[in-house]
């Protein structure tokens, strides 16, 4: 038998001798290429290592890389939450070396205040501080026409006053002090009774207020300073609940004959919400004249529930400033005209009247 003849499988040659031919590939317009063109045809980046293109990661690589991002996403979450406190530790830190500061200077007595006692640094950073809270979160003010008090230069701020308690000025004050963009300040005329209640005459002469009188209202609109004065006092702060929101009488007009002595403007302002702080349903006359007081208030719980029933009631206020009345264009002797000084006061009253009936049509409740 003779050996057999063995064949090797990548031999190019078939079993009886005759070469084979090379295996091709069909394309997909029905030409067939040759194995080296069909390499030449794979995309570029398709194979792992190759360069131009997506690499091919380990699925392992993939999760290693996946850690890794997370892992520093952590870190900078760290490190921002670290510098977060560090800033909120420098903050504090700030506040209470300010705070520090303003000890020393109240101690030693390294500070300023006008010549009717006003103490800007104690109002800005204490007696604000205090009457805000009350502002914002208890009475929860609007504040509209902010910009109708001028820039600069004196000006008038007239409006109407109710509550038992005088806290529509104090807030008024507050209103202007934190929303007038150029940082204003209202000093308010007050009531003589004022200036006569230990400790309460001390703070208010601390906050900017001062007595009601022609000459104190006249020195600060010409130094330029924006005052607050309430025409109705006592007639308005103490009438019965029945008679909410209608504006009693302006006096005599001082106020017009002092804005025209000083040649500024006269802004009319309407507050809603302060009629119902204390509804008074009742005044102990007899009671007033011995304590000295132009009247005794009862309110549905006050005096009845003590200490408790002095709390206000938290109604949402509205505060409008109008539109400004200017006092410039007139010569300096129409102080003494009275028929002008009628004219003027009639027609801020009649303005600030008009814009409490709107506000009360607007408004959805007493409370919201």
């Amino acid at each position: 038998m003779a050996d057999a003849k063995v064949i090797p499988f990548d031999d190019d040659r078939s079993r009886n001798g005759t070469p084979q031919r090379s295996v091709r590939r069909r394309t997909a317009g029905g030409r067939r290429k040759a194995p080296a063109d069909a390499a030449r045809d794979i995309p570029v980046g398709s194979v792992p290592g190759q360069l131009g293109g997506e690499r091919a990661v380990p699925k392992d690589a993939s999760t290693a890389s996946t850690a890794s991002t997370a892992s520093a996403a952590s870190a900078g979450d760290e490190a921002a939450a670290s510098g977060g406190q560090a800033a909120g530790a420098a903050a504090w830190d700030r506040r209470i070396a300010g705070g520090l500061a303003f000890l020393r200077r109240r101690i030693t007595g390294d500070y300023e205040v006008d010549e009717f006692g006003y103490d800007k640094e104690l109002t800005d950073q204490v007696l604000m501080s205090l009457l805000r809270p009350l502002y914002e979160k208890y009475f929860r003010v609007e504040v509209k026409g902010i910009e109708n008090i001028p820039s600069k230069g004196g000006a008038l701020v007239v409006a109407n006053h109710s509550g038992t308690l005088p806290l529509d000025g104090l807030m008024m004050q507050v209103a202007v002090h934190d929303n007038h963009p150029a940082g204003r300040h209202l000093r308010l005329l007050a009531a003589d009774l004022v200036f006569m209640l230990p400790v309460i005459n001390e703070l208010a002469r601390k906050a900017g207020h001062t007595l009601a009188c022609g000459e104190d209202a006249e020195r600060l609109l010409q130094q330029g300073e924006v005052v607050g004065v309430m025409p109705e006092g006592f007639k308005g702060i103490g009438k019965p609940f029945g008679e909410r929101y209608k504006l009693q009488r302006f006096g005599r007009g001082g106020f017009v004959s002092t804005a025209l002595r000083a040649g500024t403007p006269i802004v009319p302002c309407s507050i809603v919400g302060a009629e119902e702080i204390y509804p008074m349903i009742g005044n102990a006359k007899t009671l007033a004249r011995l304590l000295g007081f132009p009247y005794f208030p009862i309110t549905p719980t006050f005096p009845w529930l003590g200490p408790l029933g002095a709390m206000p009631l938290p109604t949402k206020w509205t505060i409008q400033f109008g539109e400004p009345i200017p006092t410039d264009g007139y010569p300096p002797e129409a102080a003494e005209d009275p028929m002008l000084m009628f004219n003027l006061t009639d027609q801020v009253r009649e303005q600030i009247q008009h814009t409490l009936y709107k506000l009360l049509v607007q408004r959805r409740s007493v409370f919201f």
